[in-house]
């Protein structure tokens, strides 16, 4: 149907992905600023990070319904290429983590004292529960060790979970997914449904007949609105205002979850810009066609760029102590860290696909090939 070539057209698709890595350099470009810049040089407000983490949201909730809609019919087949897709970069990024904590932490260990940077109590308990994806249940906020941006896969893992069960539980999807929320506790679900915009957005038939016009209107306004978002900091203001009637104790601790009055409003404008694009992005299809090839492979590196970055951003600025903080040491600090994430994500995007066989043949359910009867004499 037109409906679902638009979901994901070409052009549609490689915007997207800009956007993706866009996003991904954004929280990078954030945390760098911090460690390089002097705060009167920095322009934006510290809520930029953050924010681009909900354009993620709404990214993956559209991606993942455009999946299960057209490739992954069944449980079994959506839950391999999820666990290929999270555990072949969050493993790695794991290492990754405590390779340049323990780096870092010799080099200069009052560095990460001073910020409260890195948390290594309790190491048995933080390493498994990064492992098993449980960081953020309930009111509970385990980081781990200096790797905060993992939060966002803690949710996204629990967004795929309550997804997976309404779309295949059958008869029973009900029950089962209201004890996975029941499990899983208000401060991952008061996101969730920014997630679920992106959900509602792949399957809102009636915004795939928008005129052009309308589309470009979304387009546009929406651009203004995010920028105005972020210069304004609305969601900083808004999460003081739910501070309010929250109470300081149940604010803080909804960890990353505080900003959620924020977080919709942004999620509505991003939604609107997805929505205006996907009318309009045909009228794209030369320019991003024409970089299609570097589109996707810079794209495929985004999970990386985010996962792996600010451990580290931590020790590349332990190295740049001696430059003056400014432009220069913050050019400086982004490429070198630049240029260790980017091989590291290479080599580690490119054993998914291997991953996802292995998944695929030994979780339970596998099929396996029926042995031919011989032939009888």
């Amino acid at each position: 149907m037109p409906e679902a070539r638009a979901a994901m057209s070409g052009s549609y698709s490689l915007y997207l992905d800009v956007l993706r890595l866009l996003a991904a350099l954004v929280v990078l470009v954030s945390h760098a600023a911090w460690q390089a810049l002097p705060a009167g040089v920095r322009w934006w407000p510290d809520s930029l990070g953050h924010n681009a983490v909900v354009v993620f949201f709404v990214l993956s909730g559209y991606v993942i319904a455009y999946v299960a809609d057209h490739k992954e019919h069944d449980l079994r087949s959506f839950w391999v290429s999820r666990l290929a897709r999270v555990y072949s970069v969050a493993v790695p990024a794991l290492l990754l983590t405590l390779l340049f904590d323990r780096i870092g932490m010799a080099l200069d260990p009052a560095f990460y004292a001073a910020g409260n940077l890195a948390a290594y109590d309790h190491f048995g308990v933080r390493l498994l529960a990064s492992l098993a994806m449980v960081n953020e249940l309930w009111l509970v906020s385990i980081m781990p060790f200096s790797n905060s941006p993992y939060w966002s896969l803690c949710y996204e893992m629990a967004y795929y979970l309550l997804f997976s069960l309404w779309v295949f539980g059958g008869r029973h999807r009900v029950l089962l997914t209201a004890v996975a929320a029941l499990l899983i506790g208000p401060k991952i679900l008061l996101l969730l449904p920014v997630w679920l915009l992106g959900v509602a957005l792949y399957h809102w038939r009636a915004g795939y007949r928008l005129p052009e016009v309308a589309g470009w209107v979304l387009w546009a306004g929406s651009i203004v609105g995010i920028v105005v978002f972020q210069v304004a900091d609305v969601g900083a203001q808004l999460s003081a205002w739910s501070r309010g009637w929250l109470g300081d104790w149940l604010h803080h601790r909804l960890h990353f979850s505080k900003h959620f009055v924020g977080d919709y409003l942004l999620a509505l404008l991003i939604g609107a810009h997805f929505l205006g694009t996907r009318c309009v992005a045909h009228r794209f299809a030369a320019l991003l066609g024409a970089a299609a090839g570097a589109i996707r492979a810079a794209a495929g590196l985004t999970f990386s760029i985010y996962l792996y970055h600010l451990p580290v951003v931590f020790v590349a600025a332990i190295v740049l102590e001696g430059v003056p903080p400014g432009g220069g040491r913050f050019a400086a600090l982004v490429a070198l860290v630049l240029a260790i994430v980017l091989p590291l994500g290479m080599l580690t995007e490119s054993r998914k696909d291997g991953l996802r066989r292995w998944l695929h043949a030994h979780l339970p359910g596998a099929t396996r090939p029926q042995l031919k009867e011989a032939p009888r004499a």
